[in-house]
């Protein structure tokens, strides 16, 4: 069957990140930063690393369909061609752009692939560590090229979370430890969760760039995701609010102790700027 092995895909988000991102990490010029919203960022390196993504995915794969997310702000119509296709791949160019916009080592390349509605294959490239991070659905995730196994919190332990929503940092959930403020990018924060820097992350939104990637290497690592209501988290779920867990007791504990819908709901707007990748 045609088509790019999960390591070659990896090497080319890190040709890509070589050629168009880490030149520009810290050396943005006048001009190479906008905003799409107010407080939503978009660098050159954004656009051009989706479109050096697209065309290499595009020729491998002529009949799927690719969810960039700077694609998706020019053309909203791209997301009900996702939606439906059968064979898809997300891709977020830079995730954490106001990070990098901001001199943060904390941002990434990520990739996902989808087929059926479910995610199949996914990628994290994180430039200025130089970690790599590769899932496939039943063959583990890989962290250069070491298996990574997440521990499940200890019984009788409060599991540490944290959060990218502004209004919730320094919040507690019922009688769990307070939140800290998550790494602002997803490409960073489900890898220091997979390495135990926190038990749960909650997030105010739930796009699929964002998010696909990182929790298909969570659940190959023994995490759960799903939405406040209780529903299970898919490449293709549009509902607001997002808690991904190191393991299913933490998460059911996490919705145990609020019911987080009506919260997130609620500051998802006045937050914007804050939780924008």
């Amino acid at each position: 069957m045609p088509g790019l092995a999960t390591d070659d895909v990896l090497h080319l988000l890190q040709r890509v990140a070589a050629d168009h991102i880490t030149p520009r990490f810290r050396a943005l010029a006048d001009g190479e930063v906008t905003e799409k919203n107010p407080g939503d960022l978009v660098t050159v390196a954004d656009r051009e690393a989706e479109v050096a993504i697209t065309a290499a995915l595009t020729a491998a794969y002529p009949e799927a369909v690719v969810l960039g997310e700077e694609a998706y702000a020019a053309d909203r119509t791209l997301m009900d061609r996702y939606l439906a296709a059968e064979h898809a791949f997300t891709v977020d160019p830079v995730d954490g752009t106001k990070n990098f916009v901001h001199g943060s080592p904390d941002h990434a390349v990520m990739v996902a692939e989808t087929r059926g509605g479910q995610s199949v294959r996914a990628w994290i490239w994180q430039p200025e560590y130089a970690v790599g991070w590769v899932a496939e659905r039943g063959a583990g995730v890989w962290r250069n090229g070491i298996r990574i196994h997440r521990q499940p919190v200890h019984a009788g332990v409060a599991p540490r979370g944290a959060t990218s929503v502004w209004a919730l940092r320094g919040q507690a959930l019922g009688d769990l430890p307070t939140m800290r403020l998550s790494w602002v990018c997803c490409g960073i924060d489900y890898a220091r969760l997979l390495e135990g820097e926190c038990d749960y992350i909650v997030y105010g939104r739930s796009n699929a760039w964002d998010h696909a990637p990182g929790t298909l290497m969570l659940a190959e690592a023994g995490g759960v995701s799903g939405h406040p209501d209780g529903t299970a988290y898919g490449p293709r779920s549009s509902a607001p609010g997002l808690i991904v867990a190191a393991d299913p007791a933490t998460y059911a504990a996490v919705l145990r102790r609020s019911p987080l819908s009506a919260p997130l709901s609620a500051i998802r707007g006045k937050n914007a700027a804050g939780t924008a990748r």
